[in-house]
């Protein structure tokens, strides 16, 4: 049930997104670290922190979201539990706009998912 929310969530953004600024690469910790600190990325019915620490956590979808981060290799890579699920471990490419970020899975050969950075 949560999976489709979230692949609901997913398809509604991806069609309803206006054209923004070009999203570049981000290539390293310290620059994913600068766009994140004390911020909390978010879209519709999610919201999450990304701490410097290394952790993760917020809701999605009343559930909670929590799990840890490490930077490999020019990738974000996370496990994550969301409302008690395993979601488990990827890497992920990042891209950020200044205003946004966009996680892709896989090393971005994935699914995407974009939040605005609050």
């Amino acid at each position: 049930m949560k999976k489709n929310i979230a692949a609901v969530t997913t398809a509604i953004m991806m069609f309803a997104a206006p054209a923004l600024a070009d999203f570049q690469t981000v290539r390293d910790q310290s620059q994913f670290i600068d766009l994140v600190n004390g911020k909390t990325l978010t879209r519709p019915l999610v919201s999450l922190r990304v701490t410097p620490a290394g952790n993760i956590s917020g809701k999605g979808a009343a559930w909670s979201v929590s799990g840890n981060w490490t930077w490999q290799n020019g990738y974000f890579c996370r496990s994550l539990e969301w409302g008690g699920d395993d979601m488990g471990y990827n890497c992920q490419e990042v891209e950020s706009n200044g205003e946004r970020i966009r996680f892709t899975s896989d090393q971005g050969a994935g699914s995407s998912a974009e939040f605005r950075l609050r």
